[in-house]
Protein backbone atom coordinates (compact mmCIF):
# COMPACT_ATOMS: atom_id res chain seq x y z
CA UNK A 1 0.00 0.00 0.00
CA UNK A 2 1.34 3.41 -0.95
CA UNK A 3 0.02 5.60 1.86
CA UNK A 4 1.14 8.31 4.28
CA UNK A 5 2.68 5.74 6.61
CA UNK A 6 4.96 4.41 3.86
CA UNK A 7 5.89 7.93 2.69
CA UNK A 8 6.66 8.92 6.30
CA UNK A 9 8.92 5.85 6.73
CA UNK A 10 10.84 6.62 3.54
CA UNK A 11 11.13 10.28 4.58
CA UNK A 12 12.62 9.26 7.95
CA UNK A 13 15.26 7.22 6.13
CA UNK A 14 15.98 10.14 3.77
CA UNK A 15 16.53 12.43 6.77
CA UNK A 16 19.40 10.21 7.96
CA UNK A 17 20.91 9.78 4.49
CA UNK A 18 23.93 11.94 3.54
CA UNK A 19 22.30 12.35 0.08
CA UNK A 20 19.07 13.68 1.70
CA UNK A 21 17.03 11.27 -0.41
CA UNK A 22 15.90 7.67 -0.31
CA UNK A 23 14.45 5.25 -2.85
CA UNK A 24 11.87 2.59 -2.09
CA UNK A 25 11.83 0.14 -4.96
CA UNK A 26 8.51 -1.37 -5.97
CA UNK A 27 10.03 -3.50 -8.73
CA UNK A 28 11.42 -6.85 -7.61
CA UNK A 29 14.90 -6.64 -9.10
CA UNK A 30 17.34 -4.13 -10.57
CA UNK A 31 17.10 -6.29 -13.70
CA UNK A 32 13.34 -5.67 -14.02
CA UNK A 33 12.35 -4.27 -17.42
CA UNK A 34 10.26 -1.59 -15.69
CA UNK A 35 11.82 0.33 -12.81
CA UNK A 36 9.06 1.59 -10.45
CA UNK A 37 9.97 3.34 -7.25
CA UNK A 38 9.11 5.98 -4.73
CA UNK A 39 11.88 8.52 -4.36
CA UNK A 40 11.79 10.88 -1.37
CA UNK A 41 13.95 13.97 -1.80
CA UNK A 42 14.63 16.64 0.82
CA UNK A 43 15.67 20.26 0.21
CA UNK A 44 19.41 20.40 -0.45
CA UNK A 45 19.56 16.90 -1.92
CA UNK A 46 22.38 17.04 -4.48
CA UNK A 47 21.29 15.78 -7.87
CA UNK A 48 23.54 16.50 -10.85
CA UNK A 49 22.24 17.60 -14.22
CA UNK A 50 22.09 14.25 -16.01
CA UNK A 51 20.35 12.29 -18.74
CA UNK A 52 19.19 8.76 -19.43
CA UNK A 53 20.07 8.28 -23.10
CA UNK A 54 18.02 5.13 -23.67
CA UNK A 55 14.88 5.65 -21.58
CA UNK A 56 12.25 8.22 -20.81
CA UNK A 57 11.51 8.85 -17.15
CA UNK A 58 8.18 9.84 -15.61
CA UNK A 59 7.68 11.55 -12.24
CA UNK A 60 4.33 11.81 -10.44
CA UNK A 61 4.56 13.96 -7.30
CA UNK A 62 2.76 12.36 -4.37
CA UNK A 63 3.58 15.06 -1.81
CA UNK A 64 5.73 18.15 -1.50
CA UNK A 65 6.85 20.73 -4.02
CA UNK A 66 9.76 20.73 -6.45
CA UNK A 67 10.98 22.00 -9.79
CA UNK A 68 12.04 19.69 -12.61
CA UNK A 69 14.51 21.61 -14.75
CA UNK A 70 15.54 20.79 -18.33
CA UNK A 71 18.87 21.84 -19.89
CA UNK A 72 20.51 21.70 -23.29
CA UNK A 73 23.94 20.14 -23.86
CA UNK A 74 25.62 23.52 -23.16
CA UNK A 75 24.20 23.56 -19.65
CA UNK A 76 21.66 26.26 -20.44
CA UNK A 77 18.24 25.96 -18.82
CA UNK A 78 15.56 25.34 -21.45
CA UNK A 79 12.47 24.61 -19.36
CA UNK A 80 11.34 24.58 -15.75
CA UNK A 81 8.29 22.79 -14.36
CA UNK A 82 6.86 23.37 -10.88
CA UNK A 83 5.35 20.19 -9.51
CA UNK A 84 2.86 20.98 -6.75
CA UNK A 85 -0.17 18.73 -6.30
CA UNK A 86 -1.94 21.47 -4.33
CA UNK A 87 -1.89 23.58 -7.53
CA UNK A 88 -2.85 20.65 -9.76
CA UNK A 89 0.65 20.14 -11.23
CA UNK A 90 1.24 16.44 -10.61
CA UNK A 91 3.97 15.21 -12.86
CA UNK A 92 6.20 15.39 -15.87
CA UNK A 93 7.58 13.05 -18.51
CA UNK A 94 11.29 13.44 -19.22
CA UNK A 95 12.13 12.27 -22.76
CA UNK A 96 15.04 9.89 -23.31
CA UNK A 97 18.29 11.85 -23.60
CA UNK A 98 16.91 15.04 -22.00
CA UNK A 99 19.35 16.71 -19.60
CA UNK A 100 17.53 17.38 -16.31
CA UNK A 101 17.69 17.80 -12.56
CA UNK A 102 15.32 18.66 -9.72
CA UNK A 103 15.27 21.49 -7.21
CA UNK A 104 13.44 20.42 -4.08
CA UNK A 105 11.47 23.21 -2.40
CA UNK A 106 9.95 21.15 0.41
CA UNK A 107 10.23 17.46 1.33
CA UNK A 108 8.87 15.64 -1.70
CA UNK A 109 7.90 12.11 -2.65
CA UNK A 110 7.71 11.12 -6.31
CA UNK A 111 6.53 7.95 -7.96
CA UNK A 112 9.15 7.37 -10.64
CA UNK A 113 8.98 5.05 -13.63
CA UNK A 114 11.57 4.28 -16.30
CA UNK A 115 12.64 1.34 -18.42
CA UNK A 116 15.03 -1.16 -16.88
CA UNK A 117 17.22 -2.81 -16.13
CA UNK A 118 18.80 -0.36 -13.69
CA UNK A 119 22.00 1.15 -15.05
CA UNK A 120 24.14 3.61 -13.08
CA UNK A 121 24.86 6.87 -14.87
CA UNK A 122 27.95 6.86 -17.08
CA UNK A 123 30.27 9.88 -16.70
CA UNK A 124 29.24 11.17 -20.14
CA UNK A 125 25.62 11.27 -18.92
CA UNK A 126 26.39 13.77 -16.15
CA UNK A 127 26.58 17.36 -17.36
CA UNK A 128 27.57 18.87 -13.99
Amino acid sequence: MIDNRLLDEITERAETSPRLRMNHNIHESLDSPCQRLINVLLPGSPLPVHRHPHTAETYILLRGKMFVVFYNSLGEQTDRFLLDPLDGNYGVNIPAGQWHTVEVIEPSAIFEVKEGPYKPLDPEDILY
